[in-house]
């Protein structure tokens, strides 16, 4: 596959950009016939949106320059537009479990994606283990669509991935100081690592928003819990993949690489999709994309006196981000990890941790009267056995 290279690309005018109503909100893909990885492609796309906006209005309470952030609203304002068109590719015929169980099916296969191709030792390490969590949320998950709405999970993973087990939901829940993770060095790290960070970062901070913002709206009381409980859990997430990424770097080189990460994840999607309506869009905001990398990098050079290559230090990123079946890849990992748990910012077998854990009291006061995710498989196990019963994908 082709590599991407940022400073051959041509973008397109900044002003040309900006789109009306009509030509921003689109007709939703068809839930019934769209392919997996469409959705999937979708739902990455939207949180590395989301993610660029948040993070510039974050920035811009703590950036004095005028200019600068003249610039920035300017390009936030055409990620917004861009967010606002990816999510309303969402169709409203699909439930919010339908699409969590495709969020999860991004969190597994992104997370196995990235890690196969991560060059850092420790990074991919942690984002193996990671791995298992989500790729039990999905098993869980998948088994509450099935109480609620008599659905099989996999006519929406569509046979790509696998539904089962990872490392128990139970024992994820860990003490906030247990999510502590090294950083790379900003100066010897790759560039294909520092995109990893920004893209995970990004897809697990969209997860969580997305529990957070629909986990309420189910009246059963276990999905509500299950929603409240697995959100924790990609919150824990998002603190340790953003640990992992260079705290040193400054506002501009953070920004220039938010930008250029969104359009290494468009360009890689554009190579993959298979839907050609979908794949123009892909390929006209990664073309808008390469714009915003260049107003950060001259903004860059203008106000730090640095080249955009000073960040990069190298003009190409290779492999791209593909969306395709893992099995193997985590059952590996299932088979090798799955009893990992991290302390003092490594990891180790659980049967070798030390009894004053933080996590293990952590853990015994919010899963104190009952645990959502153990609940619902005892609740559709019992369907199961009931005359009739259903079956949930595994």
């Amino acid at each position: 596959m082709a590599k991407f290279k940022p400073l051959d690309m041509k973008g397109t005018p900044i002003d040309d950009q900006f789109m009306s109503w009509n030509e921003m909100i689109k007709e939703p893909y068809d839930k019934e016939t769209t392919d997996a990885y469409t959705k999937t492609r979708v739902i990455l796309m939207n949180g590395i949106e989301n993610n660029s906006v948040i993070t510039s209005h974050a920035m811009a309470r703590l950036i004095r320059d005028d200019e600068v952030k003249k610039q920035m609203a300017i390009i936030r304002r055409a990620d917004s537009q861009h967010q606002e068109t990816i999510n309303w590719l969402n169709p409203a015929s699909a439930s919010v479990l339908e699409t969590t169980v495709s969020y999860e099916q991004v969190a597994v296969d992104l997370t196995a994606n990235l890690a196969k191709n991560e060059p850092d030792p420790y990074f991919k390490q942690v984002l193996d283990f990671a791995l298992l969590e989500d790729f039990d949320h999905l098993y869980r998950y998948s088994n509450m669509m099935m109480l609620l709405e008599g659905k099989d999970a996999t006519m929406i993973t569509q046979n790509k991935t696998d539904i089962k087990p990872g490392r128990p939901t139970v024992v994820e829940h860990r003490h906030p100081v247990d999510e502590m993770r090294k950083h790379f060095d900003k100066e010897t790290a790759s560039l294909k690592s520092k995109m990893n960070n920004e893209t995970i970062v990004s897809a697990e901070q969209q997860t969580m928003l997305f529990y957070r913002s629909h986990g309420y709206q189910y009246g059963d009381d276990l999905a509500r819990k299950l929603y409240a409980e697995i959100a924790e859990i990609e919150e824990q997430h998002v603190s340790q993949y953003e640990l992992v990424g260079d705290p040193n770097v400054t506002f501009l080189e953070k920004l220039t690489l938010l930008q250029l990460n969104e359009a290494y994840n468009y360009y890689s999607c554009a190579q993959t999709e298979t839907d050609p309506r979908i794949k123009k869009i892909w390929e006209r905001f990664c073309a808008d994309e390469i714009t915003h990398f260049n107003m950060c990098a001259q903004l860059l050079e203008k106000v730090e006196g640095r080249d955009v290559m000073d960040v990069l230090k190298q003009d190409s990123i290779e492999p791209l981000i593909v969306f395709e079946p893992n099995k193997d890849y985590v059952n590996d990992v299932l088979e090798t990890q799955v009893n990992l748990q991290p302390y003092n910012m490594e990891f180790m077998d659980a049967n070798k941790l030390p009894g004053g854990w933080l996590s293990y009291t952590y853990r015994e006061r919010v899963n104190a009267g009952g645990v959502p995710s153990e609940d619902v498989i005892a609740r559709a196990q019992s369907a199961l056995a009931a005359p009739g019963g259903a079956t949930t994908g595994e």
